[in-house]
């Protein structure tokens, strides 16, 4: 069994350095690795970025991320990157990982993701080049996802993770205003999840939404929003089979 420990919008600044630490120091009695599903900082500054670096670093078990739109912010998701990374983070973005669990190679995929809707009522590439440049963007995020799946099937993954910080799925959303779900996430990434494969996708963002849903092809999606976990970290069980449990 794989345990996979997961959290997102965290949002943390000066004023909570420590607060997540002593959780964060139990994971190894909880999960073989741990997720950070984007929105890590609150204005997307280095500074609030090395708390949070603080905050993982020199932990037992393997820490991956993706950034949110939060850690974009202030325009300096470069610095931001490169200051997880020096604690030991693994921050993604269109790439894959793989880490070892139970004497097995679980690949994690991650993308930051972004808006447009879902089936039936999602954003086109048609129109003002502002509209066509968002989409893109959108496809863009959904195509890196993919190809990283696919790349980590390659590699011989035997289970494989996604993780972004917009949501592949509507079902994850349900609480929040039906007007921003289009700002919410976007169905590129789960058409992305159910073509690549994947055992489990986790995302954050949502914060009034809901934990659980699924993708049209099977997949499990969890929303990891920590207003929505309620705690430092949620703990998911994945079977070889690809079942997925939470603790």
């Amino acid at each position: 069994m794989i345990r996979v420990a997961a959290v997102g919008d965290i949002h943390m600044g000066p004023d909570s350095r420590g607060l997540l630490r002593p959780a964060f120091e139990t994971l190894p009695e909880h999960a073989d690795f741990l997720l950070l599903a984007g929105d890590l900082t609150r204005r997307g500054t280095p500074e609030e970025a090395q708390v949070v670096a603080d905050e993982v670093a020199g932990l037992p078990v393997p820490v991956i991320a993706v950034l949110g739109n939060h850690d974009h912010h202030a325009e300096r998701p470069g610095d931001v990157t490169a200051v997880l990374r020096a604690a030991g983070v693994r921050v993604l973005e269109g790439e894959g990982t793989v880490v070892e669990a139970g004497g097995v190679r679980v690949g994690v995929a991650g993308t930051k993701g972004f808006g447009g809707g879902f089936a039936g009522r999602s954003g086109g590439e048609f129109g003002e080049p502002e509209m066509k440049a968002f989409v893109r963007h959108s496809r863009r995020c959904a195509d890196g996802l993919r190809h990283a799946l696919d790349g980590l099937a390659r590699d011989g993954c035997a289970v494989r993770v996604a993780l972004t910080h917009f949501s592949p799925v509507p079902d994850t959303l349900v609480g929040e205003p039906l007007e921003i779900y289009p700002f919410l996430g976007s169905y590129l990434l789960a058409e992305a999840v159910d073509e690549a494969g994947a055992d489990l996708a986790v995302h954050g963002h949502a914060h009034l939404g809901t934990e659980h849903g699924i993708t049209n092809g099977g997949v499990r999606v969890r929303n990891v929003a920590q207003p929505v976990i309620r705690r430092a970290f949620a703990v998911y069980e994945l079977a070889l089979d690809g079942e997925a449990h939470g603790t």
